[in-house]
């Protein structure tokens, strides 16, 4: 029986043409591509136009994924998460659900059964972030659930790039620390 190929050998083949290789990828990954933007959409026609955007994407703009910075279905899961919020923006759509999986669909490396033990998991979270400072619980709405980028927050409150740096970290640090204390084991990725 042949190994399958690497994720990423699959990709630098996309990238020079190889249609075969686009196919592999589209076989391997497509139920899980549409399945993810039809949790975020709630639309099979928009879940659909999702995958054909993504793998769209993948053919016509080579070269955006690096294997040094993550697994490819984690990267691929953030294109399929950016194109599925474009799309329910254009049609003004974005359901309060979306927001709120933001923070564990941003982290640089979440495998599938993360992403689905997510929603699973945002109750406890959302009281973890209703014991944090209001400075911090700001940062960390306007971060992870409005997709704020560090310096969009920064110029918002008039302060330093760095003290956004430290303020997210710490509240992340705080939020380890309540759901640890809780008896509820979370890896939250200091993305900040």
């Amino acid at each position: 029986m042949n190994m399958p190929e690497n994720d990423a050998v699959l990709y630098e083949r996309i990238g020079q043409g190889d249609k075969s290789a686009l196919e592999e990828i589209y076989n391997q990954y497509h139920k899980l591509v549409f399945s993810f933007a039809y949790r975020m959409t709630g639309n099979k026609e928009q879940a659909e136009e999702v995958v054909q955007e993504v793998f769209m994407k993948l053919w016509v703009k080579p070269g955006l994924y690096d294997p040094l910075k993550g697994k490819f279905a984690s990267w691929l899961l953030t294109v399929t998460r950016n194109l599925s919020i474009d799309l329910m923006r254009k049609q003004k759509e974005v359901p309060y659900e979306l927001q709120e999986e933001r923070e564990k669909l941003a982290d640089d490396e979440p495998t599938p059964d993360e992403i689905l033990e997510w929603k699973e998991k945002k109750e406890i979270l959302k009281q973890a972030i209703g014991h944090l400072k209001e400075n911090q619980q700001e940062m960390i709405h306007l971060f992870y659930f409005n997709g704020y980028s560090q310096q969009k927050i920064a110029d918002h409150f008039g302060i330093p790039l760095g003290t956004v740096k430290g303020r997210l970290r710490l509240a992340l640090q705080h939020l380890r620390t309540t759901l640890n204390t809780n008896g509820e084991r979370r890896d939250l990725d200091e993305r900040a």
